[in-house]
């Protein structure tokens, strides 16, 4: 018996929500190099702040990225591991040399942007397979990243007139 016989999901069904998982793993691995580069790279106002806040998000991002390929593989598919892979399907670009703190933070929304919106289309397909699991995960990284992207909102207003 294969592992969905199991988890008494249809093998045909879930074709496309392990599809959609393997791109949000090509995103995900993109955007955590991009949180590791605005880390790195970060100077200025703000530096304290966001070099401490880049280094919770890549790592919140890295055990995402554990969390999907895992997900793939309970599936019974295999996640793709190789970054040149990644690379020519991920959708969320490689961004390097930013060092201005705002800069950075436009483009993490812009991800989140990406992201959020793939993430509930993937919730739509997990239903249409019966994958609850799937679905609920997405669900969860739904509600960190929009608050995430209120807090980022927020910092990012340039002032405070009212």
């Amino acid at each position: 018996m294969k592992t969905l016989d199991y988890l008494h999901l249809n093998e045909a069904k879930v074709t496309h929500v392990v599809s959609a998982l393997n791109q949000l793993l090509a995103d995900f691995q993109v955007h955590y190099t991009n949180l590791r580069g605005f880390h790195w790279d970060i100077k200025g106002h703000g530096f304290f702040v966001l070099h401490s806040k880049f280094e919770d998000l890549y790592n919140d991002v890295a055990e995402k990225v554990d969390e999907i390929a895992e997900r793939i593989l309970m599936l019974g598919s295999a996640p793709e591991n190789k970054f040149s892979e990644y690379l020519k399907v991920a959708k969320v670009k490689e961004i390097s040399g930013i060092s201005c703190g705002s800069e950075a933070v436009d483009h993490i929304l812009e991800t989140y942007n990406y992201l959020i919106d793939a993430e509930r289309k993937l919730i739509e397909l997990a239903n249409e397979a019966h994958d609850d699991v799937t679905a609920d995960l997405m669900t969860g990284y739904l509600k960190e990243q929009e608050k995430m992207v209120w807090m980022l909102v927020a910092f990012s207003t340039k002032s405070c007139v009212k």
